[in-house]
């Protein structure tokens, strides 16, 4: 079975999944030659008991637009989820989940698929596209952002902070990385 690259993009008002809620999340499949499958996208509820983290709250006010979108058409998080796990289990291939950074991301997304769907189509790994570009360009970890990446990688494409947009962005960007790396 081929493997489908995954690429997903969190939204959320707090650091930790549980006390507080993702906003918003998209995923952009991909095949290797950067053919794109498929998307989904859904805009979530608040967890119940959750609170919003003042520090992440400050942030959202310099991007009032991208709240704006993440905040309509709410889902509750066990339809999105569910929904979501479906989509995944009917890619072509198996899913492989493909984050920048990809420790974030899939702490939210793992969260709340074992909370809601009780499992998790990638299992309990992700591919970190920072991490790639550090043992690409040989630097350092730290060193090794969008910024000092050579623009070959990078399409032109919109980071909105809309999750499905920053999804397709960074998806396309692994592509173009795996592209360079593999025979």
């Amino acid at each position: 079975m081929s493997e489908i690259y995954v690429s997903t993009d969190i939204e959320v008002d707090g650091p930790i999944p549980g006390p507080y809620s993702m906003l918003s999340f998209g995923s952009a499949a991909y095949l290797a030659d950067k053919t794109l499958i498929g998307t989904f996208s859904a805009n979530l509820e608040t967890l119940p008991d959750a609170e919003s983290h003042p520090d992440t709250m400050a942030w959202w006010q310099l991007h009032p637009e991208a709240w704006q979108s993440c905040r309509q058409d709410l889902q509750a998080p066990a339809t999105a989820m569910a929904n979501y796990a479906t989509w995944l289990d009917a890619l072509p291939g198996a899913p492989v989940f493909v984050g920048y950074p990809a420790a974030f991301d899939f702490m939210f997304i793992y969260w709340y698929l074992i909370r809601f769907t009780g499992h998790s189509p990638f299992s309990f790994s992700a591919l970190d596209i920072k991490t790639m570009a550090m043992v690409m360009l040989g630097k350092d970890y730290r060193s090794s952002t969008k910024r000092k990446m050579p623009k070959r990688w990078l399409d032109d494409l919109p980071h909105t902070h809309v999750a499905l947009d920053d999804a397709i962005e960074q998806g396309a960007l692994f592509c173009n990385m795996l592209a360079e790396c593999r025979p």
